[in-house]
């Protein structure tokens, strides 16, 4: 059973497209339908599918001092592409999206890499996740029980261009920085807030109980003397579930001094009026959910999805046997004013494509694209590939658009980790793979989602609509 703090359980609708001439049929008229093929059988090593809507006009592959080490998440800045690494970040030209080409690569290891880009183009934040035997990028790993091991967030200044990056500061935080979320403040300061998990006695820089956040204060004026303004407790009263010992994802919604976060055992709402006090509105809980992994907004954040990284993104979970409501999105209404506002379930969406057991696939990073009048979710699932959602209808989530490749010979950890829709094309991250770029076309909303330019790009910092 289910179990929410508002609202209560809708049946779950198990939506499965409909063939591939109904889609084509659907396509050439430009409705909004179903317009994506079932998959029959899962597909060999070596095999591509996608949906007719969709075409994969481009790959990077892994290269240099990147080359070897998994690829993490994306963020943009005009005709850059910033993609993070275990080892570093490759910075990409993407003024023709068809043919993105590398300009250069920032070669500074710790953790997943995850980045984000000032509004100005000129810093890039990299979380590191991973103890280091000091902040430099030369330093070693070393073991998370080391007092004076480093983790936390670099700060890389690229306003002489991305070819001549340079780390100006190093903050370091409680329990490192698996993901991090730009937060604008003034003109003169932005914010960061850094999750993190994972806290152990053992850890001299991670103890227990941590239901906290850190958030840093990046004075734009001196970047290069950021630091930790405060670090607060989300959860004063221990969260809902002992589980709840940090967060792993956050994103904010500037407009409305909202934010919603996935905080391992619990999705929550919060304000952040003021951003360096954010307190927690409402929390959920799910016992179908494993580990509350991320949470994005819908276009005018009326509605939320979290979504749940069963398996820790390693395993195979997108198959019969674990179902479609595990390893799934969860959708949520949010109803209310103010410090009244709530969480109300809806349904789960999970993709329909049954995959290898051989292949790590769950629910991943994905962004809203900004269709006007409907709500259009591009999604990765690792080696469930890349799938395009309408939840329009929360409560009948339909798969519009795929990008599937098959099975990594010999097995292992790979797929899209990141996918994110950015000025008329999809940036997918491939773990081993490298840069994808995808466009779809005939597809009901994607010509309004056209027209809208983006000057810069961070998943978990939304905007309303321009």
């Amino acid at each position: 059973m289910q179990q929410i703090s508002h609202g209560h359980r809708l049946p779950r609708g198990l939506v499965i497209t409909t063939a591939l001439i109904g889609a084509m049929v659907l396509m050439l008229l430009g409705t909004a339908g179903p317009s994506a093929a079932q998959v029959d059988e899962p597909l060999a090593p070596g095999e591509v599918a996608m949906s007719g809507n969709i075409q994969h006009v481009a790959n990077v592959p892994r290269q240099g001092v990147n080359d070897g080490v998994f690829q993490s998440d994306i963020a943009f800045w005009g005709n850059i592409a910033i993609q993070g690494t275990y080892g570093g970040i490759n910075f990409y030209d993407i003024k023709h999206p068809q043919k993105p080409t590398l300009i250069s690569q920032f070669g500074c290891p710790g953790g997943q890499g995850d980045p984000t880009v000032s509004p100005d183009g000129n810093l890039v934040f990299m979380s590191v996740d991973s103890a280091r035997t000091d902040s430099s990028c030369e330093s070693s790993g070393t073991s998370t029980a080391n007092p004076n091991g480093w983790e936390g967030v670099r700060v890389i200044d690229i306003s002489d261009g991305v070819e001549n990056a340079e780390q100006i500061a190093a903050v370091r935080t409680d329990c490192g920085s698996h993901t991090h979320t730009l937060v604008p403040g003034d003109e003169d300061t932005l914010y960061l807030y850094v999750s993190s998990y994972g806290p152990n006695a053992a850890f001299p820089n991670c103890q227990p109980p941590h239901d906290s956040i850190s958030i840093i204060e990046v004075p734009l004026d001196d970047p290069a003397s950021a630091f930790v303004l405060d670090k607060v407790n989300l959860f004063p009263d221990g969260g809902a579930i002992s589980r709840t010992a940090g967060c792993h994802d956050i994103t904010v919604y500037p407009e409305l001094d909202l934010a919603g976060g996935a905080c391992m055992g619990e999705g929550v709402l919060m304000d952040i009026s003021d951003p360096t006090s954010p307190y927690v509105i409402d929390s959920v809980t799910d016992t179908n959910f494993a580990f509350w992994h991320s949470a994005t907004f819908n276009n005018d954040a009326s509605r939320v999805i979290f979504t749940d990284e069963l398996g820790g993104g390693g395993g195979a979970t997108c198959n019969e046997a674990v179902g479609p409501e595990r390893g799934a999105n969860a959708i949520f209404d949010i109803v209310g004013e103010g410090d009244d506002r709530e969480l109300v379930f809806l349904d789960y969406y999970k993709i329909p494509r049954m995959q290898e057991n051989t292949e790590n696939c769950v629910a991943h990073n994905g962004s809203i694209i900004p269709a006007v009048g409907r709500d259009l979710f591009v999604q990765s699932w690792y080696q469930g590939g890349v799938s395009v959602s309408d939840f329009s209808d929360p409560t009948n989530t339909t798969e519009i658009a795929y990008f599937d490749r098959g099975p990594l010979d010999p097995p292992g950890l790979g797929g899209s980790w990141s996918a994110y829709w950015y000025n008329g094309y999809i940036y997918s991250s491939d773990i081993t793979l490298g840069l994808d770029v995808l466009k779809i076309t005939g597809t009901d909303g994607i010509p309004s989602a056209n027209r809208i330019k983006q000057d810069y790009f961070n998943a978990q910092t939304q905007y309303e609509l321009g």
